[in-house]
C-alpha cells in the first residue's frame, strides 16, 4: 500500500549516551502539579485530581534548538518540567505497576502562549493553541532508568542566567506513578509516549533573543534560544 504523498518522518528525541533516538508517539501534559504554581495561577491545589492536555508529537524539538518567536502572542512563557518517556504501554494500571512502563526521563520546557491561554480561559474556550503550537515542547536528551528508579532533587529554570523557577521534584502533588496510573484510565498508553509532569511556581516570559535552560539533577538540560 502506498500513500498519496510522502509520509511525514518519525518524530524523535535524543537519548543520553546513545546514537539511537527515542521515537515519539504522543505528548501528554499534566496541569497544575505543584502547589505553589497552582496558587500563582489562581487555583486551589487540593481541589481536583490531575488533568491533562496534549501537544502534537511534531511540537517536540531537541535541546539546543534555535526557534522563532511564535506568532499570535506577545507573552511567551517557560514552564520547566520533568518529562517521562514510556517504553511500553497499558491501560487501567494500578499505581504500583505504573513505573514498569517507564523507559527514561528528561528535562523539558512546556512553552506556552500565556496571553492566548488567558483569553481562552476567560471565554471558556479550549486553549489547545496556547499549548500545542509549533516547537512548543523542548525536550532534553532522555536518560534510561531502571524500573522503579527515577530522578530526585532539584528542578530549575534560568533565562539568560537569571533564576526563574526552582523546586524539588518531591514537591509534585501527583508523583509519576500516580500520573501514569490516572492517565491510563483515560487512554491506552503506548511505547513512545511522553508525559510532561507539571511545572513549579515562577513561570514567566521569554523575550526574543533570550536563552532558557531547564535543569534537573541527574539529567542533561533542555535549552532553547528564541529568535
Amino acid at each position: 500500500m502506498g500513500y498519496v504523498f510522502a509520509a511525514p518522518p518519525t518524530v524523535s528525541v535524543a537519548v543520553a549516551g546513545n546514537v539511537a533516538r527515542f521515537p515519539v508517539r504522543r505528548v501528554f501534559c499534566v496541569g497544575r502539579n505543584y502547589a505553589e504554581h497552582a496558587r500563582e495561577m489562581g487555583h486551589d491545589p487540593q481541589a481536583e485530581p490531575p488533568f491533562f492536555f496534549t501537544k502534537p508529537a511534531d511540537a517536540v524539538v531537541d535541546s539546543g534548538a534555535l526557534i522563532p518567536y511564535p506568532p499570535a502572542t506577545g507573552d511567551l512563557h517557560h514552564e520547566a518540567e520533568l518529562v517521562v518517556a514510556l517504553g511500553s504501554g497499558g491501560a487501567f494500571l494500578p499505581e504500583d505497576a505504573a513505573l514498569s512502563l517507564v523507559w527514561g526521563y528528561a528535562a523539558g520546557n512546556d512553552l506556552t502562549r500565556r496571553d492566548m491561554q488567558a483569553a481562552a480561559k476567560a471565554a471558556r474556550r479550549p486553549w489547545d493553541m496556547a499549548k500545542g503550537f509549533d516547537r512548543s515542547a523542548i525536550v532534553g536528551p532522555i536518560k534510561a532508568f531502571d524500573i522503579g528508579d527515577a530522578p530526585k532533587g532539584r528542578i530549575s529554570c534560568h533565562v539568560d542566567g537569571d533564576l526563574r523557577q526552582e523546586a524539588d521534584l518531591s514537591d509534585m502533588i501527583w508523583p509519576v506513578a500516580g500520573i501514569i496510573a490516572h492517565l491510563s484510565r483515560m487512554v491506552i498508553l503506548q511505547a513512545g509516549d511522553l508525559i510532561f509532569t507539571g511545572t513549579p511556581a515562577g513561570v514567566g516570559a521569554i523575550a526574543a533573543g533570550q536563552t532558557c535552560t531547564v535543569a534537573i539533577d541527574g539529567l542533561e538540560p533542555a535549552v532553547v534560544t528564541v529568535q
